[in-house]
C-alpha cells in the first residue's frame, strides 16, 4: 500500500509540474517542463550522493577510522541483505543521520557526531537500520526525485511571473492575467511541497517498520527518535540551515524552527512514530533472540533501556574509547 501510494503522489507530483509548464507555455511549455525535469533528475540521479555529502561536510571513514561504527553497519547491511554501504561521518553537534544514493550498490549511510556521543550502542543500531531500511527500499532515489521536481515547480512559478502569466492561444489572445499569476506563482510551490511532505511521510514510517526489523529490537529505534527529536531543537544543525532543501534526508527534521523553511515539516510527527514502533515491538513479541548484536550481550530483557553514555557497556567497567576510534 505504501508503494502504491507514493506512486500515485510521483504521479500527481509530474502531472502538477507539466500544470504549471501548460499554464505557461501551453503545450510547449508542458512538454519543455517535461524535458527538463527529466535532464535535471538524469543529473540528480548520477550525482545526488555526492551533492548531498559535500553541502553537509560528511567524510567517509572506515574500519581504521571508526572501526565500531564501521563494524555496525556491516552487521545491519548483511542482516538486511544489503551491500556494505560507504559510511560518513558529519562534524557536527546535533544527534542526526542520513541515507544518500541511487541505488543499494551505491549507497552511503552518514552519521554526526552529536549522534554517536549523545546515544547508546543500541540506539545507534536503531538509526542505522532505519537508514539502511530507506536503501533497500530506494527511498533515497525517490526522495531525489521529488525534491528536483518540486524544486523545478517553484522555477516554472517563477518563470510564469516573469514572462507575464500565461500562455497565449489563438482564440482569446491573453494569458492568466496578474491574479491567475499570483495564485500560481505561490499556490503551485506549496502544492509541490505538501506532495512532497506526503511522500517523504510515507517512507518514513516504512522505514521505521523495516528498519526494527533489521535490528530486531523496535524499542531501541523509539527511544533513539525521543533523544534526537529532543536535541534536535536544542542544538542547530548549521549544514542543515543553510542548506533546508537536505532536510527531508535525515532521520528526524534537523531544522531548529527559527527560518520560514521549517513552517512546513517533511516528517511526521515524532510521537507517532514512537507509537507505531512500540505497537511493532508488542507484536513481534520481547526478549527474544537472534537480534542485532546477539551472542555478544546486546540483546536485553523487555523493558530494560539501553546503555547510557556514549555506547557504555560491556563487561569488566572499563573505561571505552568511543564509538570511532
Amino acid at each position: 500500500m505504501n508503494y502504491l501510494k507514493t506512486a500515485i503522489l510521483l504521479a500527481g507530483l509530474t502531472a502538477l509540474f507539466m500544470g504549471v509548464g501548460w499554464l505557461i507555455g501551453g503545450q510547449t511549455g508542458a512538454t519543455i517542463a517535461l524535458v527538463v525535469a527529466a535532464g535535471m533528475n538524469l543529473f540528480s540521479y548520477w550525482n545526488a550522493d555526492r551533492m548531498v555529502l559535500s553541502m553537509t561536510g560528511a567524510h567517509e571513514v572506515d574500519e581504521r577510522t571508526a572501526p565500531e561504527l564501521v563494524a555496525m553497519v556491516r552487521e545491519l547491511a548483511q542482516r538486511a541483505g544489503l551491500p556494505m554501504p560507504r559510511v560518513y561521518l558529519v562534524d557536527d553537534p546535533q544527534p542526526n543521520a542520513f541515507a544518500t544514493g541511487r541505488n543499494p550498490q551505491n549507497a552511503a549511510v552518514a552519521a554526526t557526531t552529536g549522534l554517536l556521543n549523545m546515544l547508546s550502542r543500541e540506539e545507534v543500531a536503531g538509526v542505522m537500520a532505519h537508514e539502511l531500511a530507506h536503501v533497500k527500499n530506494h527511498d533515497t532515489l525517490i526522495m531525489t526525485v521529488t525534491a528536483t521536481i518540486a524544486g523545478a515547480i517553484s522555477m516554472l512559478a517563477q518563470f510564469g511571473m516573469f514572462f507575464g502569466g500565461g500562455h497565449r492561444d489563438g482564440n482569446n489572445g491573453g494569458g492568466m492575467g496578474i491574479i491567475g499569476t499570483l495564485a500560481m506563482v505561490i499556490l503551485a510551490p506549496i502544492a509541490a511541497m505538501l506532495v512532497q511532505m506526503a511522500i517523504s511521510r510515507t517512507r518514513e514510517y516504512a522505514a521505521d517498520r523495516m528498519g526494527a526489523e533489521i535490528s530486531g529490537r523496535p524499542d531501541w529505534l523509539a527511544s533513539a527518535l525521543a533523544k534526537i527529536d529532543n536535541a534536535a531543537h536544542q542544538i542547530p544543525n548549521e549544514a542543515a540551515e543553510r542548506n533546508p532543501a537536505t532536510a527531508h534526508m535525515f532521520i528526524i527534521n534537523p531544522l531548529s524552527g527559527a527560518r520560514m523553511d521549517n513552517l512546513f515539516t517533511t516528517h511526521p510527527a515524532t510521537e507517532n512514530r514512537i507509537a507505531a514502533l512500540q505497537q511493532l515491538a508488542a507484536r513481534m513479541g520481547a526478549g527474544f533472540g537472534g537480534g542485532f548484536g546477539a551472542g555478544r550481550g546486546a540483546a536485553r530483557p523487555a523493558g530494560s533501556r539501553p546503555s547510557s553514555g556514549p555506547w557504555s557497556g560491556g563487561s569488566g567497567g572499563g573505561a571505552r574509547r568511543g564509538p570511532w576510534g
